[in-house]
């Protein structure tokens, strides 16, 4: 993991911090962390392999990145404001999930690195994962759900939001 991956981690774990303060949902705050994702997916995906159980490994990755995002998004308080745009705020659950989703890719590709990555070969040998471009690309595609989802979900619940319907937080937000 170079500096560069460390940079964009910390850059996606400020973006939720900057929501636990109320602010508006716009194009922008919705886009910003898929750019960021997307960049990172450019940069270290160069293929998704499909042989073995990669194509299980990946899926499983990317469907628990799709729940991280959902829950986050659902567990995001949200309201109206004066001019009819949506208003968020992320509260501890919603937090919680998207910096742990960031800490944990973070602490496996560092650990992979630091002493388990033979831990992790043989991992991958007893479950047929063809190797660390599997796990390069599960991880991301993680990622890449977890980022996809949460924008997609945050931005339905503002339409309901504006079309008058309700869109309570699962957990609402502290006051």
């Amino acid at each position: 993991m170079n500096s560069t991956a460390y940079i964009i981690n910390a850059i996606l774990v400020l973006l939720v911090i900057h929501q636990i303060r109320e602010s508006q949902l716009n194009a922008r705050s919705l886009v910003r962390p898929v750019i960021l994702v997307a960049v990172v997916a450019v940069t270290y995906l160069h293929s998704i392999p499909l042989g073995s159980n990669d194509v299980v490994l990946e899926v499983a990755l990317g469907a628990t990145g799709a729940l991280m995002g959902a829950l986050c998004a659902l567990t995001t308080h949200m309201r109206l404001g004066n001019d009819r745009v949506a208003l968020v705020r992320a509260g501890f659950v919603a937090a919680a999930l998207w910096v742990g989703g960031v800490s944990a890719r973070m602490a496996f590709v560092y650990s992979s690195g630091h002493g388990f990555g033979p831990s992790i070969a043989r991992f991958s040998v007893r479950h047929d994962i063809t190797g660390a471009s599997a796990w390069v690309a599960a991880l991301l595609l993680m990622a890449l759900a977890d980022v996809l989802t949460r924008t997609f979900v945050l931005f339905l619940r503002s339409r309901q939001l504006a079309n008058g319907a309700p869109t309570a937080a699962l957990v609402p937000a502290a006051a």
